[in-house]
């Protein structure tokens, strides 16, 4: 199964109608669907993924309303793109490291004479 034919089966309406009417239904579809993509993803990248859902999970247990944590969850999000240690950052820290590298002033080349032989 493609990307493609994985995404088409995503139903938005059904899951709008199942969190409306079935919450409990919903939250174990959901669940479920967190769990198979940490599954599925590289070993060297679990942990983190666990991680990162807990803190989600965590922001829409402490919300006043669905709302409320989306905008925290999307803020959280855009922190890590943009905010000081983000990835905007680490894209540009090659920058910041080769224009530093190129502004260094040249090393000075010793010679050194090799020791005489006292034979």
């Amino acid at each position: 199964m493609n990307e493609e034919e994985k995404t088409s089966d995503f139903d938005f309406d059904e899951w709008s109608r199942m969190a409306q009417e079935e919450p409990e239904k919903f939250e174990s579809m959901r669940q479920q669907l967190i769990d198979d993509l940490i599954a599925q993803s590289p070993e060297h990248f679990k942990q983190r993924m666990i991680g990162l859902q807990w803190q989600v999970d965590q922001v829409r247990k402490q919300a006043s309303n669905p709302m409320a944590a989306c905008l925290q969850i999307s803020q959280k999000m855009w922190n890590n793109v943009v905010g000081e240690n983000g990835l905007l950052n680490a894209l540009q820290e090659p920058r910041k490291i080769l224009s530093t590298l190129e502004k260094a002033p040249a090393g000075k080349i010793l010679s050194f004479e090799r020791p005489k032989s006292g034979k």
